[in-house]
């Protein structure tokens, strides 16, 4: 079959349809519950468009990008729905179509209140068979998007980790909170099904290293399906500077790597996917994006390294 144009495709690689991929590329232009920085919207386009200008080579493969394999970027979700509930009732109905699939997905957002519906669509993979209580979903975040509610809406993206386990998840494992209320430090505190690394616990001077460790091999001990959602607010501010709320004292780049090649390596576990979310193009900088670019790129490697 003719390669299609490259034009608008994830690292501008050639299109190669979506017949059989191994990777498949989903944007999710959602944003309806943003309390702070807007633009998450234009996030997925704003991210492909520089993923364009990401060096394709990684040293998990020795080799370019798609290194053998193909990967197809999807048409973007239609947005439709007037009211949130029908937002995420049509992102379920978006994902479905992939996810009992043997594509493995890479979802870009969009804000973070996507999540429960991810998990929703999620529940019918193959490998799960309805039973989210045995996924394991690693959350890298400066929130702990733990709340009940935020202004009376139960949907809001700071809800999206407490709204997953509603759905069922089994195990919530986030990384990288810096910034939670008294409720959610509460919750954290008392539900078993939550694990929480804190930025200050491994980025601090003292002690920090060993604690970088421990994380670390917890990570490479999981056992069972996981998903990985990557809110790049979990990054360091200056890294992302443009998303929605960005908080200092967050993971430098080369962290976000380890966590990610360390997860993928697992040798109990299976990532069934990904979402790289909260990105909103910078206007007078394209780092927020291309940030976001490069940790995509690298779960693709990451994921590709496994096969």
């Amino acid at each position: 079959m003719a390669e299609e144009s490259s034009e608008g495709n994830f690292l501008g690689l050639p299109e190669q349809g979506s017949e059989g991929c191994d990777i498949v590329i989903l944007s999710l232009p959602y944003e309806l519950t943003v309390s702070y920085g807007q633009g998450t919207e234009n996030g997925p386009a704003a991210c492909i468009e520089a993923s364009a200008q990401v060096e394709i080579f990684d040293t998990l493969l020795e080799q370019d990008l798609p290194a053998g394999r193909s990967i197809h970027t999807a048409q973007p979700w239609d947005g439709e729905g007037g009211t949130l509930e029908a937002q995420l009732e049509g992102i379920e109905s978006y994902l479905d179509e992939w996810f009992s699939t043997n594509a493995f997905p890479l979802i870009l957002g969009g804000e973070h209140g996507s999540l429960p519906a991810q998990m929703r669509a999620l529940a019918k993979h193959p490998t799960l068979g309805g039973d989210l209580g045995c996924l394991t979903v690693v959350q890298i975040d400066a929130h702990a998007d733990l709340r009940d509610e935020l202004d009376g809406e139960k949907f809001s993206h700071a809800c999206a980790a407490r709204r997953a386990l509603d759905e069922g998840v089994g195990n919530l494992l986030q990384i990288g909170v810096r910034a939670f209320s008294r409720e959610e430090g509460e919750f954290i505190s008392s539900d078993e099904r939550v694990t929480t690394w804190f930025a200050r616990d491994f980025i601090t001077p003292c002690g920090g290293e060993e604690v970088w460790h421990n994380l670390l091999q917890e990570l490479s001990n999981i056992q069972g399906p996981v998903w990985l959602t990557l809110d790049i607010d979990g990054l360091d501010g200056s890294l992302v500077p443009d998303t929605g709320t960005p908080v200092p004292g967050g993971l430098a780049y080369w962290q976000a790597v380890e966590v990610i090649e360390t997860l993928f390596s697992g040798t109990q576990s299976q990532v069934l996917g990904a979402d790289v979310v909260e990105i909103v193009p910078g206007s007078d900088s394209n780092l927020t994006q291309f940030t976001a670019a490069m940790l995509a790129t690298k779960i693709v490697a990451a994921h590709i390294s496994t096969l």
